[in-house]
């Protein structure tokens, strides 16, 4: 039996300022525009992952600031490894101070400010200046990392259970489209310098403030329309804050043995998110070296997976509500799978593009398929913190998928294919584990906690 209603058994609530489509969809009391708030976030901050960290300031760090020495790549992926230590060691007290007292909001927009602010004077640094970089991208990357968690945490309060997986896909579309505006008008601003032979230190800058002004400015609807919802504890429960505050950060493996569907998601996560990690961080370098794109390919490349992944988020969000949270995300991990053994296998062109749409296909789905499930384990108090876990073991993926790629093709003295192939190994850990997830049983283990009362 369903834990949860169907969309059959809530669609006959609906509300005048929702519209229709709010009141089978949608949450009681939340209106359409703060949904599109909420997606908007997801589209103002795609640019950062897009540009800053997989197409453009990469390359610049390694090549320019850090002078093309041979430690510079070591230099990129060590100040990205601890942006990502530090973020999933802040994230779950931050969520459980976030739940006790209403303060998402507040909370993201420090985050967003800090992201903004950090990537707009990523623009400062010159050649030779690598502390300042690595240190801008350690701000700008934690502070981007917690955003994440936080906004998503607003999902339960959006959407109604039998409908999370597509208010998911909503947002995560949305956000690939903004990766996309972000990263185009990027591109023109770097062709056109380029054109004009100008270095890499007058066109890389501008892009910096193109990325830090669309993140800037398309969050704005986000802080005026969505609201805080949650009951918090209240400000004369201030001293239990504070203990719900140190609970979080000294009793993780706790919360995980309270939550065993939870930690199982969590250890599954951590195993695809890694396999992702590797595909965000390196699939122009795979392109480069093993099929032979040039510049002009590699971009097309990105762009392809973007698109790919805005239709997988989107399309397949009303999949995931149809079949099953658990077997929409079996499904699109097999998916990457098969791109994994394509691509590692394949000396046709033809053939690594259909491995790169499928990559994309892939990617929207899966990362709306893990939002959605952690937002219907999680108790309905304690969200934020719970989206900090997942931020964790999103954090920690970061870390040991590239890493791992890295060593792979050093031990094998640069070959790729074998590396992707240990990719592979990932997705099938995370596939074993994800049947661990009783997702029901999950449910009745989050409604079953006490909701807290001012």
């Amino acid at each position: 039996m369903r834990h949860w209603p169907d969309q059959s058994e809530s669609g006959s609530e609906s509300g005048s300022e929702s519209g229709s489509e709010s009141g089978s969809v949608l949450a009681a009391g939340v209106r359409r525009r703060e949904v599109l708030a909420w997606a908007l976030y997801d589209f103002a901050n795609s640019g950062y992952a897009t540009v800053v960290l997989t197409a453009v300031y990469n390359v610049f760090f390694v090549d320019v600031i850090a002078g093309g020495a041979s430690w510079g790549t070591l230099a990129w992926t060590a100040a990205l490894s601890f942006s990502s230590l530090a973020a999933l060691m802040m994230a779950p007290a931050l969520g459980a101070w976030a739940d006790a007292n209403r303060g998402k909001k507040r909370l993201l927009a420090l985050c967003t400010a800090g992201c903004v602010l950090a990537t707009a004077a990523l623009a400062l640094p010159g050649q030779g200046e690598v502390w300042l970089a690595a240190a801008l991208i350690v701000i700008s990357n934690v502070s981007f990392s917690l955003a994440e968690g936080l906004i998503a945490a607003f999902l339960p309060e959006l959407a109604k259970p039998a409908s999370l997986g597509r208010v998911s896909g909503w947002g995560w579309s949305f956000g690939y489209f903004g990766g996309m505006l972000t990263l185009g008008a990027s591109l023109v601003v770097v062709l056109h310098a380029q054109a004009l032979q100008q270095p890499a230190t007058t066109y890389v800058p501008q892009t910096m403030f193109i990325v830090a002004g669309v993140f800037a400015l398309a969050s704005v609807p986000t802080f005026l329309w969505l609201r805080e919802r949650g009951a918090g504890l209240g400000v004369r429960a201030s001293r239990d804050a504070r203990i719900q505050i140190k609970s979080a950060a000294a009793s993780f493996f706790s919360t995980l043995r309270q939550f065993p569907d939870f930690a199982a998601l969590l250890a599954c996560a951590v195993f695809y998110q890694a396999g992702i990690a590797v595909v965000i961080a390196l699939a122009a370098v795979y392109a480069q070296a093993v099929m032979n794109f040039d510049m002009t390919q590699t971009m097309m490349l990105v762009f392809t997976v973007n698109i790919a992944a805005a239709i997988g988020a989107f399309g397949f969000g009303y999949v995931q509500d149809r079949v099953g949270h658990r077997l929409a995300l079996a499904l699109t991990i097999m998916a990457w799978i098969a791109m994994v053994l394509i691509a590692a296998f394949t000396s046709s062109v033809e053939l690594f593009w259909l491995a790169a749409t499928l990559a994309g296909l892939a990617m929207g789905s899966s990362q709306s398929c893990g939002r959605a499930l952690t937002g219907l384990l999680a108790p309905q108090d304690r969200v934020a913190e719970f989206f900090g876990l997942w931020t964790v073991a999103v954090r920690v993926a970061s870390i040991i998928g590239p890493i791992t790629y890295g060593l792979v093709t050093w031990v094998t003295d640069g070959d790729h294919r074998r590396a992707i192939l240990a990719t592979g190994g990932f997705f099938l850990i995370g596939l074993i584990l994800l049947f661990r997830v009783n997702v029901p049983r999950g449910q009745s283990t989050a409604l079953a906690v006490p909701r807290w009362r001012s």
